[in-house]
């Protein structure tokens, strides 16, 4: 195909530029909210491509909205980067190379949006793994004016097609009792850990009457400091998952009222506060899916299953503001185990750059289809109205 010819030609020409980038960020992973060493390098790189760059976005010092117009009124295509990473093990969810993806995809697409108009639009968005800055951005209405957005994420061996994800709220619960000797005199103390411990075992209660989908899990972060003190302080930290943002924040209930009623049956006091970002399930839009998959089969790329609904991402905020796909791109010739040193090591192989290149043509084709033509907008936005609806 004349397409995938051109592209393939403009994509060699970039590519030392992507692969330095990307082995660049690898190399310096940084956590969420402090990835100033990315951000520094995607924006360089964008601007060495022509692109202009809105720093300090929505006044997130390691977030950044680079652009690149036709000057003619038209689409507005956004890719969405990440860069964050994980303590301990780095890249483990390759977001090195994630980023990496949807700066080609945009550089890319610059020919096509010269040539119809619009303009692309590249979101650095940081902390996915924690504070998703995707889900302040989506609060602030940055994703409320463009047509569509797209992202693609490294897994295993295939390339999935854009499913769902999971809402998400994490909360720390945090029992309060008074300290006493645990040997000398306990009858005068108040213990926490007792909270945390039977509000543990009415969460594993709570279990069985929940759905399929749901996900509990948890851990016990301050239990106390000796075993010969009654613990006057005792804390938890969960994340509650659901299919769906509405099933998700009534289970979010049903675990709070587990632990009110473990702290009224110890006579501790409770707090209860989120320590990370709530995020809202992902909605693919299947209209935009199809497209994005049929040009992977153009590809010559036919084993494409559907992706795993049981994680969470900041994206689900996004598909509530515009329409979306989360895709995924593979990384090796056999299943990987994601946030894992394995997962890091293998976003710099060949066989990571061979998928991310499938990749960013998807996207960069998905573009150019809806850019050309007005029908497939429609079809796209009509899906993403009525969608809506039953979020109301």
């Amino acid at each position: 195909m004349e397409i995938l010819n051109k592209l393939e030609n403009k994509f060699s020409e970039i590519f030392g530029d992507l692969k330095e980038l990307n082995e660049y960020i690898y190399k310096n992973p940084e956590l969420g909210r402090k990835e100033f060493k990315a951000c520094e390098a995607h924006k360089n790189l964008l601007k060495k491509y022509g692109f202009d760059i809105e720093e300090n976005y929505i006044g997130i010092p390691t977030a950044y909205l680079a652009k690149y117009s036709s000057g003619k009124k038209g689409i507005k295509i956004g890719y969405l980067a990440e860069y964050d990473a994980l303590p301990e093990i780095g890249h483990g969810c390759g977001h090195n190379i994630l980023g990496t993806t949807s700066i080609g995809a945009g550089i890319l697409l610059k020919e096509y949006i010269d040539e119809f108009g619009g303009e692309v639009l590249i979101f650095g968005t940081p902390a996915e793994e924690t504070f998703g800055a995707k889900v302040d951005m989506a609060e602030a209405g940055c994703f409320d004016d463009i047509d569509v957005a797209m992202i693609s994420h490294p897994t295993g061996k295939n390339h999935e097609k854009s499913g769902t994800s999971q809402a998400m709220e994490a909360l720390q619960f945090t029992f309060r009792g008074k300290t006493a000797h645990a040997a000398g005199d306990p009858y005068n103390g108040i213990n926490a850990l007792d909270g945390v411990i039977q509000f543990f075992n009415s969460v594993n209660a709570l279990r069985q009457q929940t759905k399929t989908s749901a996900r509990i899990h948890g851990i016990i972060s301050n239990g106390g400091e000796a075993a010969n003190i009654i613990p006057d302080l005792a804390v938890s930290n969960f994340y509650i998952r659901e299919a769906t943002t509405k099933e998700m924040l009534k289970l979010s209930e049903r675990v709070k009222n587990c632990a009110k009623g473990a702290a009224l049956a110890t006579g501790t006091s409770l707090e209860i506060e989120n320590y990370e970002y709530t995020f809202k399930h992902l909605v693919t839009n299947e209209k935009l899916s199809s497209i994005y998959t049929k040009n992977l089969e153009l590809q010559g790329i036919k084993d494409i299953p559907m992706s795993d609904p049981t994680g969470s991402s900041d994206c689900g905020d996004v598909s509530h503001h515009c329409p979306t796909i989360h895709t995924y791109f593979p990384i090796s010739k056999c299943e990987l185990t994601g946030h894992s040193l394995e997962f890091a090591k293998a976003t710099i192989t060949e066989e990571a750059y061979k998928g991310m290149k499938e990749a960013i043509f998807a996207l960069v084709m998905t573009g150019k289809d809806i850019l050309e033509n007005e029908n497939l907008l429609k079809e796209i936005k009509d899906e993403f109205n009525q969608m809506k609806k039953t979020l109301i």
